[in-house]
């Protein structure tokens, strides 16, 4: 890993001058639905958990960035996972951060890789190794948030995004930045990055 941060750092370099702020992001897609989420429940000795079953397969993609060493985060919604919403996805965080330089975590989705997609300038895509989504912190926080919604029965998709968006509103940077940012896998690079001039806030 300080393998990887060092060479992080030495691509920034090439930008330090044009956007002397350089940040590190983790991005990923998460897919939700009007599925029950089952999770473990307390029931009585020998009794199963119940819960309604909707007939209902509606669903969709939360695209996501978060950002370990601070916990500043953009998510946007998007009705599929493919090329044209992660290439708008891109355009409108690019366009929230103008004015820096953002180096990015993404896993070797199609929709990352394809040469379709057109990176904006301000933006370096960094591609984790394959088949291996625990070196992504913001899994954590997918994790995190569907085990808030376990059980949890919506009568259609705007109130189950009505209340995903609730729980984003009401988080802090400080509990973004503690639940991605002490990712095992990630403690001497993010180490690396803390202490190197080029990354700033």
């Amino acid at each position: 890993m300080k393998k990887k941060a060092q060479r992080l750092s030495i691509l920034a370099t090439r930008y330090h001058h044009e956007m002397p702020s350089i940040h590190y992001w983790c991005q990923d897609e998460s897919r939700f639905g009007l599925k029950i989420i089952t999770r473990r429940r307390l029931t009585l000795r020998g009794v199963k958990p119940h819960s309604p079953v909707p007939w209902s397969f509606k669903s969709y993609y939360l695209y996501g960035m978060v950002e370990p060493l601070t916990g500043e985060n953009f998510f946007l919604e998007f009705s599929h996972l493919n090329t044209d919403c992660f290439q708008a996805y891109l355009h409108e965080f690019s366009q929230a951060y103008p004015h820096q330089l953002h180096i990015i975590q993404v896993d070797n989705a199609t929709c990352h890789t394809t040469k379709r997609l057109i990176v904006p300038d301000n933006i370096i895509l960094w591609f984790q190794p394959a088949h291996s989504p625990d070196g992504n912190p913001i899994e954590r926080f997918w994790a995190w948030v569907k085990r808030q919604l376990a059980w949890h029965l919506f009568k259609d998709l705007e109130r189950l995004k009505a209340e995903i968006a609730l729980i984003l509103k009401t988080l802090s940077l400080s509990f973004f930045s503690s639940i991605t940012g002490k990712n095992r896998l990630l403690t001497e690079e993010l180490a690396f990055i803390k202490n190197s001039n080029l990354f700033k806030g």
